[in-house]
């Protein structure tokens, strides 16, 4: 399709707009009421149900910290006993990393990005829907497992050998490895979506070194979570299989070992750190300017600065493992890597403070400055034990004892729900028809402030003392006493500081988008222009980073539909898609509306996973049936365009309404869930590698291998049903329907018969799953190319039916090349699997 560059036009038309087009938006746009607000899918009403659902959460998880900080008040105390306080700390670890921190940040980027970036919504909102009621009630489902006795108890990182069947044989492990594995798919589907609202839907004129530094973060912080979180769904799978099916990938008398879960679940865990501090940061970088009012000193290093902090989060995984006897040389690289870190985060934290010196009269100090500062002196404490624990002989010193317990809650606490109480202070004006109050903010803050001070700075003392986390109690004559109750009592200040605050929102928290309370910070970004149900009046042409300050009239011009897409031209809800770098207009995306499809199918999901946990074969199938069809309803209605059709936007341009190839967001948002397969087979692969080195008796010598007619007719399938897709492919661009159906039916019996090939030639071998840890390994990589293939099989047909609908044309053909893309993803993985499994053995032995 035609998507030659637009002129841009860098003034506001001065016409008055027709009349009627405002309330045709508003009529578009509105919210559904009574029972079917749960079928709204648009960012702003999604955004504050995500953070109401994440501030629950941080709630419930504070509750868990007041009941085991209780506990340790006193010696010996009987409060708590030792079961039910593992399933407390396991608990609160686990609420507060996978259901508060990370989806806290992902909604209010889906809350306010939109907005940040002239956008009218997000590019996929029903997945923005369905990631949040996935996670919504998954979470909560999984939270009431403590009222029944089912809460694990093997701590948030849930190591084996503690966690096998062998040792924890009850639901409770169970239940964490199947719901949080499910939970972390919903952030994934979250970050996608953030990804490509990041780069293809911004406003025209905003180019990369433009955009608002919070939207350079959600970018960062999308790809980690894009990288990382697959790591921690196959140690979660790996775990759950060999609990389910006895396959040793934990067990070290058939090959297996313990370590291999700290690996893949650290290759996540310690970018989660960062995955959550960064978007803090971010709301930092936003929030200083205005409090200042001036621009933010070294734009370009921050952004920079961003990018290299994700970049060394992936080699500091080891960090957490100093004590496990991993070689030294490779210890001293991670040690190096964790000081290295700290680099970036530093120059993040002297371009704050230069904005701050930069500032020509100082404002009074309002509340979110306050949060701001506390995160500075927070934070930067934080920072200073870490690279006291980054030196290894300290951290043996120190492993597994309070001092740790101290680290983590200065960087976690400190470089998250600081920056997180700031911003609520400081966006509560976007949403809320009133501002918070000043003077509660104030005690909120030195609540928090002292209270967390109080709490796990001593900490640092009772860990140097010798105690242990983890510990349920202790004695009398150990000489911890005080120092716990100083840090029950500073717990309880914080509990004060958060009641006051929800005080604070019961007062004054009145979310209304169309009457908020405005820019009442004289802030330069777009997310202060007037709002509406439908967001933007007109889409503003951008040439700054505060475009606020920088274009006058602004406000009015957007207000007044002076610039693009002042209407909806579809009658549906639309916004406009840009080019990933220079933010030029290419196509019109229309939008969907509210519907049931992401309801129903995440409730199904949830179903589905969560039931696994209680082996109810018919509920578990009716529930991924259910979810099977929503998607397919919702998938179905995704392309509403008409061929070839070109509607104004304003300015002159005139824009296609649907869009092929890489031009199209939705090809962009399947290379990014091709990089999320690839981490997961990245992450599998290394599973089966780390084996052989710890086992190498374990794996078969090359002369045991299945005959090698099985692996070569394998790969033959494998790249006869890829070149079958590209034939297809060619037969729709010439519209030969017929052969265009014959190849994707072929292509789908091709894929399915060389996975089948493959794992018929182990088991006609011999080999079973459970027999060890390479037998485990093997089925695992067969296993997950079997799932890639049934993906492949329900969007093969899916396509078939399309094109039988005649929904399937060269000018529509965004469904098949979707198809296409994860179809030769699928084949690739394959046939490196098969080198991997086949070709290995013959390089080592």
């Amino acid at each position: 399709m035609n998507t030659t560059p637009v002129r841009l036009q860098a003034l506001p038309n001065p016409l008055p707009r027709p009349e009627g087009e405002e309330q045709q938006l508003l009529q578009v746009w509105q919210r559904p009421k009574g029972w079917r607000a749960i079928t709204v899918v648009n960012n702003t009403h999604i955004g504050l149900l995500y953070i109401g659902t994440a501030f629950l959460f941080f709630l419930l998880a504070g509750m868990l910290a007041i009941l085991m900080r209780t506990q340790l008040a006193v010696a010996e105390n009987s409060l708590i006993g030792h079961e039910l306080y593992n399933q407390l700390f396991t608990m609160h670890g686990t609420v507060m990393m996978f259901l508060f921190a990370v989806p806290a940040v992902e909604a209010i980027a889906m809350l306010l990005l939109p907005n940040m970036l002239g956008a009218r919504d997000l590019p996929f909102p029903r997945l923005s829907a369905y990631a949040y009621w996935a996670y919504a009630l998954g979470g909560l489902v999984f939270f009431c497992s403590l009222f029944f006795g089912l809460a694990p108890e093997g701590g948030w990182f849930m190591y084996p050998p503690l966690t096998s069947s062998t040792y924890s044989p009850e639901l409770n492990a169970d239940l964490w490895l199947l719901g949080i594995g499910f939970i972390e798919i919903s952030a994934i589907a979250g970050a996608i979506e953030l990804a490509i609202g990041i780069l293809r839907t911004r406003a025209p004129g905003m180019t990369l070194d433009k955009m608002p530094i919070f939207a350079w973060v959600m970018l960062v912080f999308s790809g980690m979570v894009i990288i990382a979180f697959p790591a921690v769904i196959v140690a979660t799978a790996l775990l759950e299989l060999e609990r389910a099916f006895g396959m040793p990938f934990f067990i070290a008398d058939k090959g297996g070992d313990p370590l291999l879960w700290q690996h893949l679940f650290w290759f996540f865990g310690h970018p989660e750190v960062y995955i959550i501090f960064l978007p803090g940061a971010g709301m930092v970088s936003m929030i200083i300017p205005a409090m200042a009012g001036v621009r933010l000193a070294g734009y370009r290093l921050i952004a920079l600065a961003v990018v290299a902090t994700g970049f060394l989060s992936f080699g500091l995984w080891v960090h957490h493992m100093y004590a496990t006897g991993i070689a030294p040389l490779s210890l001293s690289f991670a040690s190096a890597a964790s000081m290295a870190v700290s680099i970036p985060t530093g120059i993040q934290i002297f371009a704050w403070i230069a904005t701050i010196a930069a500032a020509v009269r100082l404002r009074p100090l309002k509340v979110p400055m306050l949060f701001i500062l506390g995160f500075f002196f927070i934070f930067v404490l934080g920072g200073l034990t870490g690279v006291m624990v980054a030196v290894i002989p300290f951290d043996l010193q120190t492993h597994d004892t309070y001092f740790i317990v101290a680290h983590l809650h200065y960087v976690l606490f400190g470089g998250m729900v600081f920056p997180l109480f700031a911003a609520f202070y400081y966006w509560t004006p976007f949403v809320s028809t009133h501002a918070l109050s000043e003077r509660l903010g104030r005690w909120t803050f030195w609540l928090m402030f002292t209270g967390f001070n109080v709490s796990f700075f001593p900490m640092h003392f009772t860990g140097l003392a010798g105690m242990p986390r983890r510990v349920y109690t202790y004695t009398a004559t150990s000489g911890w006493e005080f120092l716990n109750m100083v840090s029950t009592a500073g717990s309880y200040m914080i509990a004060a500081s958060v009641l006051i605050f929800l005080y604070d929102l019961a007062r004054n928290f009145r979310p209304n988008n169309q009457k908020n309370a405005g820019n009442i910070w004289q802030a330069g970004t777009l997310e202060w222009l007037p709002t509406e149900s439908y967001g933007l009046r007109s889409i503003p042409w951008i040439n700054s980073r505060e475009p606020l300050w920088d274009q006058p009239n602004l406000s009015a011009d957007v207000k007044a539909g002076r610039y693009y897409l002042p209407n909806a031209p579809t009658g549906r809800r639309s916004t406009i898609v840009t080019s990933a770098v220079e933010a030029v207009p290419q196509y019109l995306l229309e939008l969907p509306g509210p519907g049931w499809t992401p309801f129903m199918a995440a409730f199904g999901t949830a179903g589905f996973f969560l039931l696994l946990t209680f082996k109810l074969e018919l509920l578990v199938g009716a529930c991924g049936v259910l979810a099977l069809i929503m998607i397919w309803r919702w998938l179905w209605a995704a392309d509403m365009s008409t061929e070839q059709q070109r509607l104004d936007i304003g300015g002159g341009i005139r824009l296609p309404l649907s869009c092929t190839g890489s031009v199209s967001h939705s090809w962009w948002a399947m290379i990014m869930l091709v990089m999320v397969c690839g981490s997961i087979f990245s992450s599998l692969s290394f599973a089966y590698l780390f084996l052989w080195t710890t086992s190498p008796d374990m794996w078969l010598q090359a002369a045991h291998l299945p005959a090698r007619t099985f692996p070569l007719a394998s790969a033959c399938l494998f790249i006869a049903s890829s070149l079958m897709m590209a034939w297809s492919g060619r037969n729709l661009s010439h519209r030969r329907y017929w052969p265009l159906r014959l190849g994707l039916v072929l292509s789908l019996v091709m894929l399915s018969t060389a996975v089948a090939l493959e794992a018929y030639g182990h088991w006609q071998s011999g080999l079973r799953p459970d027999d060890s840890a390479y037998a485990a390994s093997v089925y695992a990589l067969a296993g997950l190319q079997g799932v890639l293939t049934t993906v492949m099989a329900y969007m093969g047909v899916f396509t078939l039916a399309r094109s039988l609908a005649g929904k399937l044309t060269p000018a529509r053909r965004a469904c098949y090349d979707n198809t296409m893309v994860l179809w030769h993803y699928t084949v690739a993985q394959g046939l490196l699997a098969l080198g991997l499994v086949h070709g290995f053995p013959h390089m080592t032995g």
